[in-house]
């Protein structure tokens, strides 16, 4: 099958790693494919963004913005509709953003069926998060293309309700979560905790806990800060995170202020070739929040490395964790829940072994990986090509 990608993408994170992880799981299949985006985008590195794109976000107001987007669909239509002469592909698979009409228009001009991935409700997150200003227009947007796409891929169920309250039908909706690539991970599996703890200048004794990803405020890692201060006297803790963002700063002014200054390390942007180094040095991997539809990357790569996890008891994280059997669960709404579940942990090494191991366990038992999304994938788009008259 040949297989066209088409994003909208300004800054290399976790949103570039599904669409590269993705696109190598296919091809690992013997399918075709080609990415359609920014050419920003392909020259920038893991971790940077657009700073032009930036720099406009910051100057102009947010209506204006906003236009923006939606006049850029002028450059993103003609680019894809160039691809598609030249490429001929059978499927558009394209990553939902809430004013992107291209795929949409393509669609219906060419007749090829049009996946969409969907990783947020844009419309509903940027409104809280973002300062959306043209509700009316970001609403109506969101709906018009998750109605007018072939087939729908939410990473979660609760975003499948979400997508199914637009008014698409359920037939058109296929869950396929986040996953991982083992084989990206294998090396690291042979890496005792305590050497990958040296090689991070981490105190090998420490029971450590750790965090990946993009530090932002809603991330509560200053939770992990309030645990190490609390017990200081009892136990010996680091809290190791692994990633960079705009909360690095005031989370190491919290650390100084709780007097534990030498016992946060914050690692800055890490390829995702040395993630894995990076996790094996965790006793405990912990998320310590997280958005109520999301599929969190950092879970499966704390699966496939066989660490304690400890997560919020949310509906999301329950479609991949069982409590008390590859994880511990906390109630968010309770205030020591999360201090409940580490104590419970950094006293029983056996409990952390025995969930680590059927953490494990649970990518293969669910089939959480790249490479059976790409086969997912494959048997929708296969599926709506079979019955497309051919040109």
């Amino acid at each position: 099958m040949r297989i066209l990608f088409h994003h909208r993408i300004a800054s290399r994170d976790g949103q570039s790693v599904h669409i590269e992880e993705m696109i190598a799981a296919l091809e690992r299949q013997g399918h075709e494919t080609r990415l359609v985006g920014p050419a920003s985008w392909a020259a920038s590195g893991f971790g940077s963004s657009n700073k032009l794109v930036d720099a406009i976000k910051r100057m102009i107001p947010g209506a204006l913005y906003e236009l923006l987007e939606v006049a850029y669909n002028l450059k993103a239509y003609g680019r894809l509709k160039r691809a598609v002469a030249e490429y001929q592909p059978d499927v558009i698979y394209e990553r939902f953003s809430l004013f992107l009409f291209a795929g949409v228009w393509v669609r219906k001009q060419t007749g090829l069926p049009l996946l969409s991935e969907v990783n947020a409700p844009l419309f509903e997150e940027r409104a809280k998060n973002d300062g959306l200003k043209l509700h009316a227009l970001g609403r109506w947007a969101q709906g018009y293309i998750w109605r007018r796409a072939d087939h729908l891929l939410p990473v979660t169920g609760v975003l499948g309700r979400t997508v199914r309250d637009y008014g698409v039908a359920p037939e058109k909706i296929t869950i396929v979560p986040n996953g991982i690539d083992p084989g990206r991970f294998d090396a690291a599996g042979t890496i005792t905790a305590e050497a990958a703890k040296q090689s991070l200048g981490v105190p090998p004794q420490r029971l450590t806990i750790g965090f990946t990803g993009f530090i932002r405020g809603w991330n509560a890692v200053h939770r992990l800060l309030d645990f190490a201060a609390k017990h200081r006297e009892t136990l010996d803790l680091h809290i190791l995170v692994v990633g960079d963002g705009p909360a690095r700063d005031p989370l190491i002014a919290y650390a100084a202020e709780k007097g534990i200054p030498d016992r946060l390390t914050i690692t800055g942007v890490v390829e995702r070739d040395e993630v894995a180094r990076h996790v094996a040095a965790f006793d405990i991997a912990v998320i310590p929040g997280v958005t109520p539809y999301a599929s969190p990357l950092k879970l499966f790569e704390y699966l496939q490395l066989g660490r304690a996890i400890v997560a919020p008891d949310t509906e999301n994280i329950r479609e991949i964790l069982t409590d008390d059997a590859d994880a511990l669960l906390f109630d968010v709404a309770a205030e020591a829940a999360l201090e409940g579940a580490l104590l419970r942990l950094c006293s029983d090494e056996t409990l952390r072994r025995r969930l680590g191991a059927a953490a494990r366990e649970t990518i293969s038992a669910k089939s959480l990986t790249w490479d059976q999304n790409a086969k997912r994938v494959v048997a929708i788009g296969e599926a709506l090509v079979a019955p497309r008259p051919q040109s």
